[in-house]
């Protein structure tokens, strides 16, 4: 990273400097559980970071049921990197998730992917874009197809 940075390398071994510990604030992003989720389908903008053919159903490698919660839209995570693996400019990630969100604000976005690691990088992005206030469902599809009560959507 430095060097494509253009910054100096030195093959110098870094010395550990005590450093305090790190500040206690409020988190990024703010949780929602199954539960509350469900309680809101159709009232929040639910996001998918898992790839489209999990998404759709076409196939399912972890968890016994496959497709998604209904009324989620699919945003691959992937999609928010440019060809070099790092983040999108801000504006674009901005434009391409405006019009994921449509007239929903930030703060009706939900997260989710299949374990809630991935959904982190979408919310991440969203951050990035400046856009603030989405909440993760870190649950996501492994806890929610788990309970054969809870609504499935395929396609």
């Amino acid at each position: 990273m430095r060097r494509a940075a253009g910054g100096p390398i030195d093959a110098q071994e870094p010395v550990a400097r005590a450093a305090p510990p790190y500040p206690e604030r409020a988190p990024l992003a703010t949780t929602t559980s199954a539960d509350a989720l469900l309680a809101q389908l159709g009232r929040v903008r639910l996001i998918d970071a898992r790839a489209g053919e999990r998404f759709r159903g076409e196939v399912e490698p972890l968890d016994k049921a496959a497709g998604h919660i209904p009324g989620a839209a699919n945003r691959f995570f992937k999609d928010n990197l440019g060809a070099d693996g790092r983040f999108k400019p801000a504006v674009q990630l901005r434009a391409e998730f405006e019009a994921l969100l449509g007239r929903e604000p930030a703060s009706q976005a939900v997260h989710q992917c299949g374990s809630g690691v991935t959904a982190c990088h979408n919310l991440l992005a969203m951050e990035h874009a400046g856009l603030t206030g989405s909440r993760l469902y870190a649950g996501s599809w492994s806890e929610w197809s788990a309970d054969p009560s809870r609504p499935i959507a395929r396609g």
